[in-house]
């Protein structure tokens, strides 16, 4: 019996002992999850450029290596000197853009002097169009006569969408202060990246073993392959359809710009925009100015042909659809910045997946 009534207590001290292990882990991993979470809440307004940050050191640490030697082994002084580069060449063109695109809802403010409109008269036969017909006759009547009470009546509906550009104007100025923020939050980020990226390594081997560094590798190969054969050569690639659309006069030269920068991004291609703007310039501008205009930007569309495979060291197998969703995505989630990083982002991530898939069982489990 007393055999029989120790190891009753002995099994209740045991699930006691349980109990309060549990009730402590559970205690533990709330509070570091609450940790988590509040630290997650202070970092998130800097996420993008921390991310801008890594990008931009991981796509140029090899031109900061190169400026080393250079520069006999001077780190900082690389750091500072190819620093002031990108800022240069970042600087220039965003407020070109800015610029020429403040010019342009100038234009079409003028233009939108509702005194020099005229509405004709409607039809009579709208009024037998079933279910809308008489709203849309009633309307249009009125603009016939009183474009001004025509568009207030509408007001409240357009107001939605004046906000919604205002936002979009107003997260690419932010995104703008944020990209340059995080190139010089890059440049402090050159000096010290040995030791970073050993510090890395170690992550990545703690995660994964060997195999955590070759992914760890591999992400890096695809920052730089996405940094500048997509994103880049997209850069680049609208920065000359722009200069070209600007000298030629055309009509909000900005807007197409940055349409040419997303379609490059997307890879569908500027010839969407530019196709048009020659057919254009052969309707508007005098034979000689439209055959040099037609010469530039014809070399200009098919720009991305030639240096994407000799910039791109190996070639991505990120689909389309999966760059497409990244340029989406990150434009929502992050603006103007996410337009850029969201590209890069998900690449990375596809090429990681597809690597991790690819490998054996046998490597996997090693």
């Amino acid at each position: 019996m007393e055999a029989g009534t120790m190891s009753i207590e002995t099994q209740d001290a045991r699930h006691d002992r349980l109990i309060r292990d549990g009730v402590d882990l559970a205690i533990k991993l709330g509070l570091l999850g609450l940790l988590l979470y509040f630290s997650f809440v202070l970092i998130r307004p800097f996420l993008s450029i921390a991310i801008w940050s890594v990008v931009l050191c991981v796509a140029l640490y090899p031109a900061h290596e190169r400026m080393v030697r250079w520069f006999g082994g001077r780190r900082r002084l690389a750091a500072a000197t190819l620093t002031l580069i990108c800022l240069a060449v970042v600087i220039g063109p965003v407020t070109w853009l800015a610029l020429d695109l403040i010019d342009s809802v100038g234009v079409l403010a003028a233009k939108a002097d509702l005194s020099e409109w005229s509405v004709p008269s409607p039809p009579v036969g709208i009024k037998t169009w079933p279910l809308v017909g008489e709203p849309v006759y009633q309307f249009w009547d009125l603009a016939s006569t009183n474009l001004r009470a025509a568009l207030a009546k509408i007001a409240p509906q357009l107001k939605p969408l004046g906000s919604m550009l205002l936002g979009v104007a107003a997260g690419a100025g932010v995104g703008a202060i944020k990209f340059f923020c995080a190139v010089i939050v890059a440049g402090f980020l050159f000096a010290p990246a040995p030791s970073l990226i050993e510090a890395a390594k170690r992550f990545a081997r703690r995660l994964a073993s060997e195999r955590g560094e070759r992914l760890l590798a591999l992400a890096a190969s695809t920052i730089r392959t996405v940094s500048r054969g997509v994103i880049g050569i997209a850069a680049l690639q609208a920065l000359l359809a722009g200069v070209g659309f600007s000298l030629a006069g055309i009509p909000g030269a900005s807007l197409l710009t940055t349409a040419a920068l997303v379609l490059a991004i997307v890879q569908i291609g500027p010839s969407v925009v530019i196709v048009p703007a020659i057919i254009w310039s052969w309707m508007t501008m005098t034979p000689a100015s439209a055959v040099l205009f037609t010469a530039y930007m014809i070399p200009v569309g098919l720009i991305d042909n030639v240096l994407r495979p000799i910039v791109m060291a190996r070639g991505l197998t990120t689909p389309m659809l999966a760059i497409l969703i990244g340029v989406v995505g990150g434009t929502i989630s992050y603006g103007m910045t996410g337009l850029f990083l969201g590209p890069i982002v998900l690449a990375v991530i596809w090429e990681l997946i597809a690597a991790w898939n690819s490998e054996p069982e046998e490597d996997a489990q090693a």
